[in-house]
């Protein structure tokens, strides 16, 4: 990596590391249960959904999370171990059904009755035993590396940091066609394959840069989504920003959610 890329990859981290820019990312909602002070179960559960429908348009994303939350009355601990769940094949987000979500819920309540934090899960444990898929030791795992970059990185700014037992050092980049694009762009992989050895190059390369702390390339990436796309805008208070780019609504950046009034998060007792 020449010192013109090295310079500018540390200046769009820098940049674009600050919440102005991620009002409607998909990590608005396990924020929103941390304002509330939810507890640490209702935000995992948050980040797990709120990742799993973090594809598609922004506006998409935002309104399908805020329907499932509406539904789970904003205690999704709660809802999680009630064990009554929506279980039918209408969709909630794209292709995603209730039953699917009804699934997904159901490991979580196993989980969570012999667990107190998804933290102790690696992205493999937590693809098979959360997301009920097949185990693939290619597979990029993209929602569930963004899952875990949101809940382990510490710096007060974008991400939660409420993991800390786990090291940035060992968070991977999460990898989808746009990371893919922009890091082929900047010369951070020549891999042709959008898989977990290619996330792994893209970290390395980040590494560089950002030893101890390489998924802080994120930023930096979005910031080259950013420069050289359209006019995207930070979220400001007085409303969403117009004229994203075509990078970032897929990505599902800027904007700003309708939240409900603030409701109780407390866990009811169980019988």
């Amino acid at each position: 990596m020449d010192h013109k890329t090295r310079e500018l990859l540390a200046g769009w981290a820098q940049r674009y590391n600050d919440p102005r820019w991620f009002a409607e990312d998909p990590i608005a909602f396990p924020h929103e249960f941390v304002r509330r002070g939810a507890g640490l179960q209702d935000v995992e559960i948050a980040a797990v959904f709120a990742a799993h429908f973090a594809w598609g348009r922004r506006a998409m994303i935002v309104r399908d999370c805020t329907r499932l939350f509406d539904h789970m009355e904003w205690r999704p601990f709660d809802y999680v171990m009630s064990g009554e769940w929506r279980d039918d094949d209408a969709s909630i987000h794209r292709t995603v059904k209730w039953s699917e979500v009804a699934a997904i819920c159901s490991r979580l309540r196993d989980f969570y009755r012999s667990n107190g934090s998804l933290e102790c899960l690696d992205a493999a444990g937590m693809r098979v035993r959360i997301y009920g898929q097949k185990p693939d030791q290619k597979a990029p795992n993209k929602k569930i590396n963004m899952l875990r970059r949101w809940m382990v990185r510490d710096d007060g700014k974008v991400d939660l940091g409420l993991w800390r037992s786990t090291s940035k050092r060992d968070l991977i980049i999460p990898l989808d066609v746009h990371v893919y694009d922009e890091a082929a762009a900047l010369g951070l992989t020549a891999r042709k394959q959008k898989d977990l050895a290619t996330a792994l190059e893209i970290t390395a390369a980040f590494a560089e840069i950002f030893p101890d702390d390489p998924c802080l390339g994120d930023f930096a990436l979005f910031g080259y989504g950013v420069t050289h796309g359209a006019t995207v805008q930070p979220t400001r208070p007085e409303g969403p920003s117009a004229g994203a780019s075509s990078v970032s609504q897929e990505r599902g950046w800027t904007g700003s959610p309708a939240w409900p009034a603030d409701q109780p998060t407390e866990h009811k007792p169980k019988p």
